[in-house]
């Protein structure tokens, strides 16, 4: 059982991700703090009681963005431990994830928090802290580690003629896997980079949506949002609500922009013709 200490300076924000937390049966004990001081005052006390302690910490779910220490800052101090607690970051800026992975990050999860990714993150810790005891391999974590600005970044590949491969490279934890591009349901930007949501999780690339959106045409991946490009094979449901329109796939539920919700609608239908 996992033994959390959830660190947030927003009261009601750090009220929620306890409640989540402490609903995950994988969870033995969660226990929050509102500030950097007194993260770093648990935290060590953690580590010089040791592993067995009663107040032993194996995991923190981190806010960024809070008054004096960032949870940057403080996964900094961290690192410098013998055997410090897993970092998870919980942050509603989706900027930090190439410094957050470069200090050895779990995860990263974006809010507002929803249950079923923050469920995903506690599987990845539950396998890393039970490795150890196990002899286990730990599973490199479905969060890529992002490629940092100016270093090399890996090229999506294409063929001779100029069109898409039918895999993507994925950097996970430094070794790279490839996604079949069939598996993928939608993609979400996120700034420079792309969200690659599969059944199986989500995988973050550098690459831009602009980019997959010119490459991936020809394989049915469509504009839906200036945010969203959606394979269009995978929409399962269109609705028309009050002048919005949204698309269902998987248990998703996207927003189709009105430049956008025409020419969808008139490629349902051609694509529904077969």
């Amino acid at each position: 059982m996992l033994r959390v200490l959830a660190v947030d300076d927003e009261k009601p924000a750090l009220e929620e991700l306890l409640y989540l937390l402490r609903s995950d049966p994988r969870v033995g004990s969660a226990e929050g703090a509102t500030d950097a001081t007194e993260a770093l005052r648990r935290i060590t006390r953690a580590l010089e009681a040791g592993p067995g302690g009663a107040e032993a910490i194996d995991v923190v779910f981190l806010d960024i963005h809070m008054a004096g220490l960032t949870g940057l800052d403080i996964a900094k101090l961290l690192a410098g431990f013998a055997r410090p607690p897993l970092i998870v970051f919980v942050t509603a800026h989706e900027g930090f994830a190439v410094q957050a992975f470069d200090l050895k990050a779990v995860d990263y999860v974006l809010k507002p928090v929803r249950r079923e990714r923050l469920a995903e993150a506690v599987r990845r810790v539950t396998g890393l802290v039970a490795a150890p005891a196990t002899g286990a391999v730990p599973e490199p974590a479905a969060e890529p580690h992002p490629t940092p600005a100016g270093s090399p970044v890996t090229e999506m590949p294409g063929s001779a003629d100029g069109t898409a491969s039918e895999q993507i490279p994925v950097e996970l934890g430094g070794v790279t896997r490839f996604v079949a591009i069939d598996d993928i349901a939608y993609v979400e930007a996120q700034g420079d980079y792309a969200r690659l949501h599969t059944a199986d999780g989500s995988h973050l690339v550098r690459i831009p949506l602009s980019t997959l959106e010119e490459r991936w045409a020809s394989r049915g991946f469509v504009r839906i949002h200036r945010s969203h490009l959606v394979a269009l094979g995978r929409i399962e449901e269109l609705r028309l609500d009050a002048g919005a329109t949204t698309v269902r796939v998987g248990t998703a539920e996207l927003a189709v922009s009105r430049r956008h919700a025409r020419q969808l609608r008139d490629l349902l239908m051609r694509h529904a013709r077969g």
